[in-house]
């Protein structure tokens, strides 16, 4: 199972057109998308790139492919816009493909369920072996072990505002998590 996971988006038009793009290449099964899609909240500056109507029109062209969690920005007004559910805490993905038996993905924004990285909350679910909490509300790039969890800790960063330099989406493959810039 191939994933483009991506994050942040915030109505940032441009950056989700760059994102459309690294959809089309990378040729995923799914699209994970883990909230913040249309607005920019009120702790951000407005992106450059502000229009919400374009990003709204970019995501429902694969709302086939789309895993949506809710963001701490979005609204009952997205999911009336958005060909998509978008309003779920958390969902659960199984890989039943990788070596060595299923894996599971735990998606996430980050402000209900998270990690405890940078800003994110610091709540755990309960994960079986061969698990990955993924998340996304800090707009900073995560990619490694949780020793205290056992389980794989990743962030694919902001696509419309990087709180660390770049914008990004992630890749997960094989049981594999890998960054990837726009």
């Amino acid at each position: 199972m191939k994933l483009v996971i991506a994050s942040d988006i915030h109505g940032a038009a441009d950056a989700c057109a760059r994102l459309m793009s690294a959809i089309e290449a990378e040729g995923p099964d799914r699209v994970v998308l883990l909230g913040d899609l249309l607005y920019h909240g009120p702790r951000n500056d407005l992106p450059a790139d502000y229009a919400p109507k374009r990003v709204i029109e970019m995501l429902n062209s694969i709302a086939d492919r789309v895993i949506a969690v809710r963001g701490n920005c979005e609204a009952e007004v997205d999911q009336m816009v958005l060909g998509f559910p978008c309003m779920a805490d958390h969902n659960i993905l199984v890989d039943p493909t990788v070596d060595g038996g299923p894996y599971t993905l735990f998606l996430t924004h980050g402000h209900v369920w998270g990690p405890g990285y940078h800003n994110s909350v610091d709540r755990w679910p309960a994960l079986p072996d061969r698990s990955a909490i993924v998340y996304g509300h800090t707009h900073i790039k995560v990619s490694e072990m949780s020793s205290e969890h056992g389980a794989w800790v990743f962030n694919p960063g902001s696509a419309g505002i990087p709180k660390d330099g770049t914008a990004s989406y992630g890749v997960y493959e094989n049981g594999r998590f890998e960054h990837r810039l726009l």
